[in-house]
């Protein structure tokens, strides 16, 4: 793997990815363990078997709740340093980050392209990360200090705003898989690859639908398509699909 021309992000407020769900598995954890407590008072075996069965859940959600929260302010940083490793980005890159959100990946990459460029563009859907707003990305660049390299727009990643062959890097970390239909995931891809110049790499990391990537990167035209073992850094565990444009 390459080595860092820059630091990971790490200064700015990036928030918590998928809030409500973190949010519901906290609320039935508690309240799962609660009524175990309650059940376990009545005594007998039948009363002793539902308060351990509905303990074992409240701590299951509560483990996943806790996990998810640690991966969006901890762990994802190791696996965003071995995303971009793979990438080998240069220091006069054109970069691009599908679905920024608030910004970890994009200025990840913008730490590393020193007299290149980075864009992100995004919804801002508040479900996919709390707080959620580009407000919130432009903040976090100025807290980084890349905010003369970086430039974001609001846009759909089936239709992107750009030129084919704009771009020497396109990635995208926990994104895709917001998109529900696989026919509307195929031209999301299609849309990375035709704005990708030639030679250029992509870095899809996903939880969700990566063997699926690969097959449509394929489909799309890139060679060198692999993905990544499981990454156990983030919660839940996310592989990393990489391909490089003819």
């Amino acid at each position: 793997m390459a080595t860092l021309k820059g630091e990971i992000a790490g200064k700015g407020a990036y928030g918590i990815d998928a809030p409500k769900v973190v949010r519901n598995l906290l609320t039935i954890g508690i309240i799962l363990a609660a009524v175990g407590v309650v059940v376990l008072r009545f005594g007998g075996i039948i009363g002793m078997i539902a308060a351990i069965l509905l303990l074992l859940g409240g701590i299951v959600c509560l483990a996943e709740g806790v996990l998810m929260i640690w991966s969006s302010k901890r762990g994802k940083a190791y696996v965003v340093k071995a995303l971009i490793e793979k990438l080998n980005v240069q220091e006069t890159d054109r970069v691009l980050d599908v679905g920024c959100g608030r910004g970890f990946l994009l200025h990840s990459l913008a730490k590393q392209v020193l007299h290149g460029k980075a864009t992100g563009i995004d919804i801002w859907n508040a479900e996919d990360q709390s707080g959620n707003h580009p407000t919130v990305t432009l903040r976090n660049a100025e807290a980084e200090g890349v905010t003369e390299r970086v430039e974001i727009l609001q846009a759909d990643a089936r239709q992107l705003p750009f030129e084919d062959g704009t771009f020497d890097i396109v990635a995208s970390s926990l994104a895709i898989h917001n998109i529900s239909h696989p026919a509307e995931r195929q031209k999301a891809i299609a849309e990375i690859v035709r704005v990708l110049k030639p030679a250029g790499k992509v870095a899809l990391l996903d939880f969700q639908h990566t063997g699926e990537y690969a097959q449509m990167m394929i489909q799309s035209g890139l060679e060198q398509v692999q993905i990544s073992k499981w990454h156990f850094a983030m919660f839940p565990p996310v592989r990393i699909v990489t391909g490089v444009k003819k």
